[in-house]
């Protein structure tokens, strides 16, 4: 019996909605759903190998113990007695804080992970709290928190309705958006030339969505915020805020230095055409400006964003049709969340500060490897693959080893879970429910959808939120929970939605939408300010000093010399966990570096060569390809690759000055010729 079953894809921030063809318990055929509401049709290569990963000869499906002789299964019962049990004694003998946490990406992707583990995560009351989003994106959380109050209100571009488009280190062409789900990308780029409008693209490299673009700029990896202010000074004399907004004064006299001839030798972009980015953009009918990874992972990452909003604000574009508006989901995932806290306490031994109950991620390799009270000796980790994604794997790798216990919740082997005592694997995708309580609240239109499991689940398998579930019930024996937390392990995660959902701005239920499965339009995106905001008297203060302190170290800047790194994304991968997909994989190798052909000349290397990139804190070996879409000066590698892997190269010692995030672009390199290997004659 063949028929078509509803999902969504969930591997990344795009949503976007299939159509599965299902055939004797197997996914036979792909294809995007026309009727999703934000997707419309639209799937990349990723959804077609959701089949693949279902079925992948490598997917774990019994727990796994290490053992002298290799990895051992064992059951589920006593899988988890023996986790809730190590974890338990770890605090016990050392204290709470002896116990730490790291959570991936895909932890926001998994319904049964928001419902049940955030539950379960909280129940170890550790301050060693640690996630990605400290490797890509604390820049934004952060500026949203202390300009508008909750560090999840992040205003998202309207860009079905703009006029001008100006995107700043980000490749949506590839993403389909990032803290902006934006699925199908391509179509609403052509709807915005059909429109009139105009797209205006500032990167080191030629992206995806530079290749497009009315105008593409390079600029030097790392000083994107010398030319922000510079366009935040010329564009404040026509200022337009709305009348929510205080400091224009302060914030004038702080950007006064910022000129644009004084950014120019900086950044690389010619003074006048500065002049023109902020004239073009202030007189735009609509307009928006958005930055990703390539602005936040930066030393003024902090910098870059707050001045994004500051465009944004000044210009008359933030809750503005056309410009950038925060969503109003049928979840709200406001009131779930923390509004975020900062600076609560410090980590251990270099004393960064936390942002929202986390602490940077680059601290994690020294709070296990440093002795001392507080010291963490026990780890859990949930989806995530920190020794490839965050900075200096290889040292992180090490300190893995000396820990007491480790566990991870994942569905495969990877780097860094080798390294675990325990491993739990949960449900793929295609064997759970699905709803994106924090994905739908950064789309560019509201809309709400969910999805049942496609295939059955195997008798002896367990959801993640079962996991979680066990795990917290076995732990609340020895530390008590509150009592709303064991209410929420013991509900499923369908009674939770529910509920969220029948409290939630537009009062539906779970029943409703499994009735509409290609899921319901709840509008374009909608003015919501001052009202929503969560201020003090519900204003925006443009200069609070937390972000204006990062001002000075821009100020500073000198040109860069020398060669600098950024990364590369490409639409068949997804951050560290889908490079062994061979369907994805397949073809000429893409883990290459990227260098100018003028930089390739003055080492004289050639394309093809094989090249060590050396930084202060490691070295690989890659092949390298000359390539005239990255800027003189600018070398681009992906990450993500256990051979070649580029945060080999990041050096956690370096971070954002202002928020804490790591620094994985603009990182100081080297380049020469890989040494030959030598070969011996009888």
């Amino acid at each position: 019996m063949t028929e078509t079953r509803f999902a969504t894809c969930n591997l990344c921030e795009a949503c976007c909605g299939l159509a599965l063809t299902v055939e004797g318990g197997r996914v036979t055929g792909v294809q995007g759903d026309p009727d999703h509401p934000l997707s419309r049709g639209h799937l990349c290569p990723k959804a077609v190998a959701l089949p693949d990963m279902h079925e992948d000869s490598k997917r774990l499906r019994t727990p796994l113990r290490r053992t002298a002789a290799g990895w051992e299964p064992m059951g589920w019962d006593e899988a988890l007695d023996l986790v809730a049990t190590r974890l338990a004694d770890v605090r016990e003998r050392h204290g709470k804080d002896a116990v730490g946490v790291y959570l991936g990406n895909p932890t926001v992707h998994s319904l049964g992970a928001m419902t049940h583990g955030t539950a379960f995560f909280g129940m170890l009351r550790t301050r060693n709290r640690f996630s990605a989003t400290s490797v890509d994106q604390l820049p934004h959380q952060f500026v949203a928190h202390h300009l508008y109050g909750h560090q999840l209100m992040l205003p998202i571009p309207d860009v079905d309705r703009t006029d001008h488009f100006l995107v700043i280190g980000a490749n949506p062409m590839v993403s389909n958006g990032s803290l902006m789900t934006v699925p199908d990308f391509a179509r609403r780029r052509r709807a915005l030339a059909d429109r009139g409008g105009r797209l205006v693209v500032l990167d080191p490299r030629r992206t995806e969505t530079a290749r497009t673009a009315d105008e593409h700029h390079f600029i030097r990896p790392g000083t994107d915020a010398a030319l922000l202010l510079a366009m935040v000074r010329l564009i404040l004399p026509t200022a337009t805020p709305p009348t929510y907004v205080d400091g224009v004064d302060a914030l004038a006299a702080l950007v006064e230095p910022f000129t644009p001839e004084w950014a120019a030798p900086i950044t690389g972009v010619d003074a006048s055409v500065i002049v023109r980015l902020a004239e073009d953009f202030a007189s735009a009918r609509t307009a928006v400006a958005y930055g990703r990874t390539g602005v936040s992972m930066q030393r003024h990452g902090a910098v870059c964003q707050w001045a994004v909003q500051l465009l944004n604000i000044l210009t008359g574009n933030l809750d503005r049709p056309g410009g950038a508006l925060v969503p109003q989901p049928a979840v709200d995932v406001l009131k779930l969340v923390s509004p975020g806290h900062f600076d609560a306490w410090r980590s251990r031994v270099r004393g960064l500060p936390e942002f929202g109950g986390e602490l940077p991620v680059a601290v994690l390799a020294e709070e296990i490897e440093t002795p001392g009270e507080g010291r963490i000796r026990a780890l859990v980790v949930n989806a995530g693959n920190p020794v490839l994604s965050t900075p200096d794997g290889r040292r992180l790798a090490k300190a893995l080893g000396s820990l007491d216990f480790m566990v991870a919740i994942d569905v495969k082997l990877n780097e860094t879970n080798e390294h675990a005592d325990v491993v739990l694997p949960p449900t793929t995708a295609l064997e759970r429910d699905h709803y994106d309580l924090v994905l739908s609240a950064f789309a560019v239109r509201d809309a709400a959808w969910f999805n049942g499991p496609v295939l059955p689940k195997h008798p002896d398998a367990r959801h993640d939120w079962e996991v979680f579930r066990d795990l917290g019930l076995r732990y609340a024996k020895r530390f008590k929970p509150k009592p709303f937390t064991a209410l929420r392990l013991r509900l499923n995660p369908r009674t939770l939605l529910d509920v969220l959902l029948r409290t939630g701005p537009y009062r539906l239920s779970l029943r409703k939408l499994r009735r509409t499965p290609h899921g319901i339009d709840l509008g374009a995106l909608k003015p919501s300010f001052p009202r929503r905001l969560r201020t003090r008297g519900k204003r925006v203060d443009l200069v609070p000093d937390v972000l204006t302190a990062g001002v000075g170290a821009v100020a500073a800047m000198a040109p860069p010399e020398g060669l600098l790194l950024i990364g590369r994304r490409h639409l068949r991968a997804n951050n560290s966990w889908m490079n062994d997909v061979r369907r994805l994989t397949k073809g000429r190798a893409r883990h290459h570096l990227l260098m100018h052909p003028d930089d390739l000349a003055a080492r004289g290397l050639r394309d093809g060569d094989d090249v060590v990139v050396a930084s202060a804190v490691g070295a690989v070996t890659v092949p390298v390809t000359a390539s005239d879409e990255v800027m003189a000066g600018v070398v681009s590698l992906p990450h993500g690759y256990p051979a070649t892997s580029a945060n080999d190269l990041t050096d956690p010692a370096v971070v954002d000055g202002v928020s804490g995030n790591a620094v994985l672009n603009g990182v100081p390199v080297r380049v020469g010729p890989a040494p030959r290997a030598v070969t011996s004659s009888g």
